[in-house]
This record gives structure tokens, C-alpha cells and sequence, in this order.
């Protein structure tokens, strides 16, 4: 056991920890709520403070422990909540003032899974107006702030779970992802995540009073942030648990970690448009060459194309906004959202219903190309973002300034959203004092390709997070 700081502690060792008696959830949680306490005024990253409701389930953890009862994988462990998810009891607002008063009724399935594996719930963490922004800003909670610089932006839409993970508030942070919503915060805090398979982790909201578009439900999916790869693996397990209310949870199972033989890699070349930073570039490179050190072999090949899949996704995604929601969000929507919103209708096509069926069956032929490419070579590197991180609400620099976000410096994390594959994110070092990572691409139910990547690549970089306390301390 490390002799850091509790706060400081994996959600792994943590877990362990507490099976073995070496803490109490009680110590665990009292920790974790004084790092919250004093990280946070400067980050605003939980916005819902629940460390009384976390204390008093720390304490029934600790009797549970003593009765000599069964303890569950997240025993203890201390975890936050990204507040656009149904957590009984609580508002989940999305980050927009009109529903600022909805109480969910009941855990949604994230939050039960992670209660009934007995994770002690923090807080929750912030996320844009309707999660549809890259940049975590909103009316009701405010600006949540990157801890490595307060001049960058957290991403978004979980830039709220990736900015209080990295500080150290909490071992493990839900998210969630529709375009990029886990990779983009775990890129630029420098923590890792996994988008998982579609239909790998359920997902149903009590509070919700209709069901979400088509392809908006094809497309979205939950997932873990965290500092190291470990606890990445140990969420996914919990939360991948079968929940009867989500009709597209898929009962695959979870692979174990390591894969007989190299692994095959491709890395994804940047396309002559995307004008990307070099330094953003060599950062791929430098993950190839790690892999390359833990035995995977580099392939000189070209991935399938990502224009196709981004056209997709971005006509798919707005086509549906326009059609069922875009209403109902210009009648409670802020000033600054209705630009961004302005800018994702003029960087798609808003489909017809011929056309909107023809895109959906397209997806269908644009994913075999991509499943055929990873039967022979498992896994492709791919940057999360082109271009070094941006400032602070950059999305309202302009009224290309939303495009240009999602179809240029994040196109392969975008593009990806629409196919329903496993990427994993990964830190692989400092630009300019600012972490960057890369996105691991592998096929459908394979998130054990990716998370064995990523644990290769954190193994020769070590965990970010680390860099961040050590500057923090001075």
C-alpha cells in the first residue's frame, strides 16, 4: 500500500484497502470530502456537494463490514456522479436552470449499479447546458476550470468528472459520451476513460419523461474517467452490470486483460485538411513507439476514412435535434447555447425523411469497413484532438468557432461517436504544461484492447495525475 495521501490512493488499492481493514470507508470518505473541500473552490467541478449523504453511507459500509457480510468490488470507494443522470433525490438539471427542480425518482442505472457494487457517492459534477457543448459552462452551476491551467478549457460535456478526478476529489468519475463527451476531459485533464461498446454499460433515467432520439440512443453511452487504467477496468466491470430497464444493454462479456500473440497496430494519419499542431502529432507518435516497446506490432497502413462516419454523425445528431428538441431548447436555453446550437445547424445537413433513413442505412456499410479493418489489425491510435487544448469557451469564439471545434481539431473523436466501437483514451504527455492523449480503437465488446493499450502506454508515461500534485505542492 502506498504511503500517499488517502485522497491520493487508486480506486483499486482503495477497495483493497478497505476489504483488508487498513482503512475505514469512513476514513476513505472523510478524506475524499477534505480534498473536495479544498480543491474545488477553484475548479468548480462539483457543483452538488453530497458529503453528509456520503459520510452516513460510509459509516453503514463500515457496519456492513463489521456484520461479516459479502463485500461488493466498489466497497467504500469514493466516486462522483456527472449530474445528467438520475441520482434519487437529487436535481438532475443537465446544467439548465428550467430544470434545476427535476429530482429523479430513483437511481438511474449508472448510479444504482455503482451504489449496489458500494461506492460511496461525492457529489455531482458539472456539464454544459443539455450536454451538448465541448466546453463545461451553464447559467445554473458556472464555469468548471481545468487544474492544470485555468486558462484552458476542461472539455466537455464531462469536463466537470475529469477536472475533480484529476484533482484528486473522488477515485473513480462517471461520465458519459454522444461526440466525444469522456475523450475530449480525459484528454485535456490528463486522465484516462473508455467509451465502451454501445450497449455495454445500461443506461435508463427514471426522471426522463420521453424516450431520447434514435440515433441519439445508438450513440450515447456511459463510462468511467479516472487516473489510472485500473480503475478505469474496475468501473467498467460495475457499471456494464445488466439492468432489465435499458432494452439495448448487450450481455457480452467482458474480456480479462492480456491477448495471446503481438497485437497488430495501425496509426491513424492525419487527413492534409485538419492543418493539425506538430507537437499534437509527435504525441501519437510517442504512443506508437510505447506500444511498440510492450511488444505490439506497428503497421504502415491506412485506416478506413473518417469523413464518412463524421458526415454521419454530425447530420444523424443535428437532424434529430432540429426535429424533436431544438424547440423546447431555444425556449430555456442561455444566450451563449443558442449560438453554439447555431453553429452545430450550420455545420450539418438537417435531413428529410428519406434522407435521414438513407444516412441511418448508410452507417451500417460504413461500419463493416471499419469492423473488417479491425479483424486484421485489432487496434488503430488515433489523436483525440489535432490541435493544442483550447481556451475557455472557445466554441463562442465566432460563428465557425462550433464547427471548426467538432469537424476539424476533434474530427476522429466525433466521427467515432456514430460507429458504436470501444475507444479508450490514454495520457501520453505535456505540450506546452498541458496533457495529451490519444484515443485506442478496437471492435465491438473488444474494450479489453483498448484498456490493455492504454495500461501499456500509462506503464511507460506513468499516471498523469501525479505531475499535476507534484506541481499543486510546489
Amino acid at each position: 500500500m502506498t504511503s500517499a495521501p488517502i485522497w491520493q490512493w487508486s480506486a483499486v488499492d482503495t477497495a483493497e484497502a478497505i476489504r483488508a481493514g487498513r482503512a475505514s470507508a469512513v476514513e476513505v470518505a472523510s478524506a475524499h470530502i477534505e480534498r473536495l473541500h479544498a480543491a474545488n473552490p477553484a475548479l468548480n467541478a462539483v457543483v452538488v456537494d453530497l458529503s453528509d449523504l456520503a459520510l452516513r453511507a460510509a459509516e453503514a459500509a463500515d457496519r456492513k463490514q463489521a456484520s461479516g457480510a459479502a463485500l461488493d468490488l466498489l466497497h467504500g470507494v469514493p466516486v462522483t456522479i456527472k449530474i445528467n443522470i438520475d441520482v434519487e433525490g437529487q436535481a438532475n438539471s443537465n446544467g439548465v436552470v428550467a430544470f434545476a427542480d427535476n429530482i429523479a425518482p430513483g437511481d438511474s442505472a449508472v448510479a444504482g449499479n455503482l451504489r449496489a457494487a458500494g461506492a460511496i457517492i461525492l457529489g455531482l459534477t458539472n456539464t454544459p447546458e443539455f450536454s451538448f457543448r465541448g466546453f463545461t459552462d451553464n447559467p445554473l452551476h458556472g464555469l468548471t476550470l481545468n487544474p492544470w491551467d485555468k486558462a484552458i478549457t476542461c472539455g466537455g460535456s464531462s469536463g466537470g468528472a475529469a477536472a475533480s478526478v484529476a484533482a484528486g476529489i473522488g477515485t473513480i468519475a462517471h461520465g458519459n459520451d454522444i461526440g466525444g463527451s469522456l475523450r475530449a476531459p480525459a484528454n485535456w485533464n490528463g486522465v484516462a476513460t473508455i467509451k465502451p461498446t454501445q450497449g455495454r454499460i445500461p443506461a435508463y433515467n427514471p426522471s426522463a419523461p420521453v424516450e431520447r432520439p434514435p440515433m441519439a440512443q445508438l450513440m450515447s453511452c456511459q463510462g468511467a474517467l479516472a487516473r489510472e487504467v485500473a480503475d478505469v477496468r474496475l468501473a467498467l466491470e460495475v457499471m456494464c452490470r445488466r439492468d432489465i430497464r435499458d432494452p439495448w444493454w448487450v450481455p457480452a462479456p467482458l474480456l480479462p486483460a492480456g491477448t495471446a500473440g503481438p497485437v497488430k497496430v495501425a496509426v491513424a494519419k492525419v487527413p492534409p485538411d485538419m492543418d493539425p499542431d506538430a507537437e499534437v502529432v509527435v504525441m501519437v507518435g510517442e504512443a506508437a513507439r510505447h506500444l511498440a516497446d510492450a511488444g505490439y506490432e506497428i503497421l504502415d497502413v491506412d485506416i478506413p476514412d473518417i469523413a464518412a462516419p463524421w458526415k454521419l454523425w454530425a447530420d444523424l445528431l443535428v437532424t434529430e435535434i432540429a426535429t424533436l428538441q431544438e424547440a423546447q431548447i431555444r425556449d430555456v436555453a442561455s444566450p451563449d447555447f443558442i449560438r453554439t446550437l447555431d453553429g452545430m445547424m450550420r455545420m450539418a445537413t438537417v435531413l428529410g425523411a428519406e434522407a435521414y433513413m438513407k444516412a441511418i442505412a448508410l452507417r451500417s456499410r460504413v461500419l463493416r469497413e471499419w469492423l473488417v479493418f479491425l479483424e486484421t489489425c485489432p487496434l488503430i491510435v488515433a489523436p483525440v484532438s489535432v490541435v493544442r487544448t483550447p481556451g475557455v469557451n472557445a466554441d463562442l469564439d465566432g460563428d465557425d468557432a462550433m464547427g471548426k471545434f467538432l469537424g476539424h481539431d476533434t474530427r476522429f473523436t466525433t466521427a467515432l461517436s456514430v460507429l458504436g466501437l470501444p475507444v479508450a483514451v490514454a495520457p501520453v504527455g505535456l505540450v506546452g504544461g498541458h496533457p495529451v492523449g490519444v484515443q485506442l480503437i478496437a471492435s465491438r465488446y473488444r474494450e479489453d484492447i483498448c484498456l490493455d493499450a492504454a495500461a501499456a502506454i500509462e506503464a511507460r508515461v506513468g499516471v498523469m495525475a501525479k505531475q499535476l500534485w507534484a506541481r499543486e505542492a510546489g
